[in-house]
This record gives structure tokens, C-alpha cells and sequence, in this order.
């Protein structure tokens, strides 16, 4: 059995299962409704049901009492609707919308995936989650005040983990530290989401995503999102890399192409070695895709990586007509060493 929920004062609604929580629901329909613990113990996910009723599966949660249980106030993370609703919450729909928390965190699972690029997985306390837009990224915090950045690769729907991509930097601080002492289990520190760097749900036109090195990640969340939301949009992914083992998911998005009829996916090598045995294209990432689309006025553009590669596109994509609003980005700036 399942209810509709239509959100007040907006043309926004959505399917909610028996026994599944609003919110829950609401981002497996592609809407981010406010959030933080998902535990029913902070408050931040409380609105108002206007119409229809709700119930929790473990009593009133311990941020909402009953003078406002009976007011028509409501903790979405935890309440499941027995009818069909109508409620009034703010959503978010911008970066702007939703408020960095500083959170501590454990290293769960480190894989390495190549030489020098490790996935490290943090799990949060018990009783907290970080509300986010896929794209965002979290600023890991250091002694003496310094501050390392890193782009979230995994998306709001699968946040029991928080996925990053880590390069190893010579000489960098953090980056050392990860490949050369940290452990499972370690704790860290941490303030997010943070970043501009997010997948516009206002267009219908087709979108590019270019990720350059690690500018992958935050391809990755917002790819992964527009998946699993159904965005139809054709999107043509490129991945900008010096060498094949660089690459370092390559299997992924072949893998998103083959299973979908809307994606497409070009590898592109700069400096392929020989045993790379390389036959795809090479080259400067940004000029392939204006080898692809000579005419990119009718495209939304998304890209991350280093300075480099960003201040290169933006020239040569505005020559291909592509309009400066229609262009977001995240530069990867590596001062002392980036995310």
C-alpha cells in the first residue's frame, strides 16, 4: 500500500510505502526535504501535516512533544503516513538551504583503486547524518587550524557512508597521512557540506560532466543521483586522465552507458604509456568535448578538477557558445593540496 504526499503551496508531491518514512520517500522521489540525524532526536526535519494523518512506528520521537504532536507538528524522518497528506516543510533546493555541521567521523573501509588513489568511507555517530546535495563537498579540520577539502562521491539516498575519493600528493599533510598512517577505524573531523557544486533540477536540456583526475567524485554523486531519481536527460560523461590507471572506476560509468540508453561515456588520456595499449581518445579532456559538440549553446556543462583544465574549458566552451549560466564548476585548488 502506498500515499500520496503533496508538499503545501508548491506543485511538488510523491509516493510514500507503508511503513516508509516521509523523508525517505521524498528523496527516492528526487526532493530533499530539511534533515540532519534521521533519528528523531534533533529536530531539524519538523513541519506541519495540514491534512491527513501520520504515525510513528516507536512512539513520539524525543524532539517533538506532545503539545506539538497535537498542534499538527510532525518529525518527517521518523513519522509514516496511514493516509494520504498534505504538509508544509521548507525544501531544499539550494546549497544555501541547508546548514554545515561540524561532525566527527570513523574511517569504516579504505580500498585502494589505484597507486596513488584510496576510497575512504566515514561513518557518522549512531544518532547523526549529514544532509547534502550530491556534488558538495566536507572540509576535513587539522591541527593549527588548517583545513583539507574533499568532494563527496556518494549521494543523499545512500548516506550510511560517506564516500570520498583521495589523492596522494607529494609532500601534502592529509593526503600523507592517509596513505601512509591512517587506519581503519581512525576518528577525524569534519565540517560540510559545503560548495556550490550541485545538479540543477530546473532543465529539460542534455548535460556534460567532465571530471578531471578526482573531479570524478562529485561526477559520480550527482550521476548516481540523477540515476536513481530517473532523470532522463541525456547526459555524455567524460573522464580527463593522464594515464589508463588513472582511471581509477572506469568500470562505473562504462557500466552506467551500458545500462542506460541515455548516458554516454569518453574515457580521455593525455599522456597514455605504452603498456596502456590505449586506443580511445587522447588528449585535453575539455578539447574533446568540443571535438564532440562544436555547438554547446543548447547544453548544461558540469565539470570539476584542477585549476588547469577548469580555466581552459571555460574559455573554450564560451567559444562554443555554451552561455556562462548554463556552466557550473568546482576547481580543485591546490594550495597546499587539494580535494
Amino acid at each position: 500500500m502506498s500515499y500520496q504526499v503533496r508538499i503545501a503551496e508548491t506543485d511538488h508531491a510523491f509516493d510514500v510505502d507503508d511503513g516508509e518514512s516521509v523523508i525517505d520517500a521524498a528523496m527516492r522521489a528526487g526532493l530533499m526535504l530539511p534533515y540532519s540525524c534521521r533519528g528523531g532526536t534533533c529536530g531539524t526535519c519538523m513541519g506541519d501535516v495540514v491534512e491527513g494523518r501520520i504515525a510513528y512506528p516507536d512512539g513520539l520521537p524525543p524532539a517533538i512533544d506532545g503539545d506539538q504532536d497535537e498542534a499538527g507538528k510532525a518529525l518527517f524522518c521518523q513519522a509514516r503516513a496511514t493516509s494520504d497528506l498534505v504538509i508544509r516543510v521548507g525544501e531544499v533546493r539550494d546549497a544555501g538551504d541547508i546548514r554545515p555541521q561540524r561532525l566527527p567521523a570513523r574511517v569504516e573501509r579504505v580500498e585502494d583503486c589505484a597507486p596513488d588513489v584510496r576510497r575512504v568511507f566515514l561513518k557518522l555517530p549512531r544518532d547523526k547524518r549529514l544532509a547534502f546535495l550530491p556534488g558538495q563537498y566536507i572540509d576535513f579540520l587539522l591541527r593549527g587550524g588548517q583545513r583539507r577539502s574533499f568532494s563527496l562521491a556518494n549521494t543523499p539516498h545512500d548516506d550510511e557512508l560517506l564516500e570520498l575519493h583521495i589523492r596522494h600528493l607529494p609532500g601534502g599533510l592529509f593526503s600523507g597521512y592517509v596513505f601512509n598512517d591512517m587506519k581503519e577505524g581512525a576518528l577525524l573531523r569534519f565540517e560540510g557540506p559545503l560548495g556550490n557544486f550541485f545538479l540543477r533540477d530546473d532543465s529539460d536540456r542534455p548535460m556534460i560532466l567532465i571530471g578531471g583526475g578526482t573531479g570524478f567524485s562529485p561526477v559520480k554523486g550527482i550521476v548516481e543521483q540523477a540515476l536513481h531519481t530517473g532523470v532522463k536527460r541525456p547526459m555524455h560523461i567524460y573522464w580527463g586522465a593522464r594515464a589508463r590507471p588513472d582511471l581509477y572506476l572506469d568500470a562505473l560509468p562504462r557500466e552506467w552507458e551500458a545500462q542506460h540508453s541515455n548516458i554516454a561515456y569518453t574515457p580521455v588520456l593525455s599522456d597514455p604509456a605504452a603498456e596502456d595499449e590505449w586506443s580511445g581518445s587522447t588528449g585535453f579532456v575539455h578539447e574533446q568535448v568540443v571535438r564532440d559538440h562544436p555547438d554547446l549553446s543548447g547544453f548544461d556543462v558540469y565539470m570539476s578538477g584542477p585549476p588547469p583544465m577548469i580555466n581552459a574549458a571555460k574559455t573554450a566552451f564560451a567559444e562554443a557558445g555554451l552561455p556562462a549560466d548554463r556552466l557550473f564548476y568546482d576547481s580543485f585548488e591546490a594550495a597546499p593540496e587539494t580535494r
